[in-house]
């Protein structure tokens, strides 16, 4: 066992470590490319084990790490390439609820520690909600150190059984610098033509079209504050089940609604959006609630999960729930010039006390140290 503060060259680690990755979360998979290229400027050897299109999508061995293509499967094949993975690694990091099961399969019956970061809490119902349960409480019992991007996600850990659960420094990955108002580099009026919002407001939320993210909410929110003259365009990036049914009342009840689809300009419609808005059942530390007080627009959003402690007032926040408070809010905002620019300073102030991606790496080195050095004395 190779602690972190070993006598490496140059006061530098010779920790190998292995970050085990689903792929399905953007933010988990942003955030193991940050970790892996701080850890290994830091001298730590990383080796990646994710789907072959989350490297594709996301270049960890771009980082100098190593990538093992690991399918997203719980199957027999799946673990044990995983296992195989993890045969000399000094300590593996696994990152989201089916992630973080594999990598205890595969961990089965070694003394390797074992951390796991929790993102976002999986959602299901019925049945697969109770099978997510049990999930959780295998993970949480199996892992030495949990850490949660919210203290809600802590609070779970802790209650589902987990020896030691700790509030993970989230970073933003690759945070671009802030825009200003008069910045030449944001989007020109051309961009906001082509959405169909010359001399309309702009509303932009992005998010997969899943049922607990309140797109359901979000358009009966629609429905009311489509009768403002100039009429908001809404716009809504992503791609999930729920497309056909939410296109279906879109055409129905012809809202000014949009479903954008999949798109890899989100930062430059983000600048052109007037508003923000995320309307989910729950999040933890939601990025495009980041991305948003980042880049000076303000936020409509939900106040549930992480949410509170992420934004604090640097964003409105409305029930889950609930179309008539998101919809007098929305309305609200575009009639007030000054409580949007006093959103966008609050945003910009919010923002810079968040941890830095060098916050992020420093955390998992400090713990990964803390269990590698247990270990070494055992």
């Amino acid at each position: 066992m190779t602690p972190v503060s070993s006598n490496a060259p140059h006061g530098q680690s010779s920790l190998r470590t292995v970050q085990v990755v689903g792929g399905g979360h953007a933010g988990s998979s942003a955030h193991v490319r940050s970790l892996a290229e701080g850890l290994v400027a830091r001298g730590v050897r990383v080796t990646v084990c994710a789907p072959a299109e989350a490297d594709h999508a996301y270049d960890f061995r771009g980082t100098g790490a190593d990538h093992v293509p690991v399918p997203r499967s719980s199957d027999p094949a799946a673990v044990g390439r995983l296992r195989a993975a993890c045969a000399d690694a000094d300590l593996v990091h696994a990152h989201g609820l089916h992630a973080s099961f594999r990598a205890a399969l595969a961990l089965g019956g070694r003394t390797t520690p074992l951390v796991v970061t929790w993102h976002d809490r999986a959602h299901a119902e019925g049945a697969r909600a109770h099978l997510l349960r049990l999930l959780e409480r295998r993970v949480a019992r199996t892992a030495a150190v949990v850490l949660g991007t919210s203290s809600a996600l802590v609070d779970r850990a802790r209650s589902t059984g987990a020896r030691d659960a700790r509030l993970g420094a989230m970073a933003l990955p690759g945070r671009p610098r802030p825009a200003a108002p008069e910045d030449p580099d944001r989007p020109s009026a051309k961009l906001r033509a082509e959405l169909g919002a010359t001399d309309r407001p702009l509303l932009l939320a992005v998010g997969s079209l899943d049922r607990h993210r309140g797109y359901d909410v979000l358009l009966d929110a629609a429905r009311r504050w489509s009768s403002l003259d100039p009429q908001p365009v809404t716009l809504v990036a992503g791609e999930g089940p729920l497309r056909a049914e939410l296109q279906q009342r879109i055409r129905d009840e012809e809202l000014p609604v949009r479903l954008l689809g999949v798109r890899d300009d989100v930062p430059d419609l983000l600048a052109a959006a007037d508003l923000a808005l995320l309307t989910s059942r729950w999040e933890s530390r939601p990025l495009f609630a980041q991305e948003a007080l980042h880049a000076r627009v303000p936020l409509v959003a939900t106040a549930v999960g992480g949410v509170p402690d992420l934004v604090g007032d640097a964003a409105a926040l409305v029930p889950y729930g609930d179309p008539r408070a998101l919809a007098d809010t929305v309305t609200a905002l575009l009639a007030d010039p000054e409580r949007r620019a006093q959103l966008t300073e609050r945003g910009t102030r919010q923002a810079s006390g968040w941890p830095t991606e060098d916050d992020a790496v420093a955390q998992v080195l400090s713990i990964y140290d803390e269990l590698t050095q247990t270990l070494a004395l055992l």
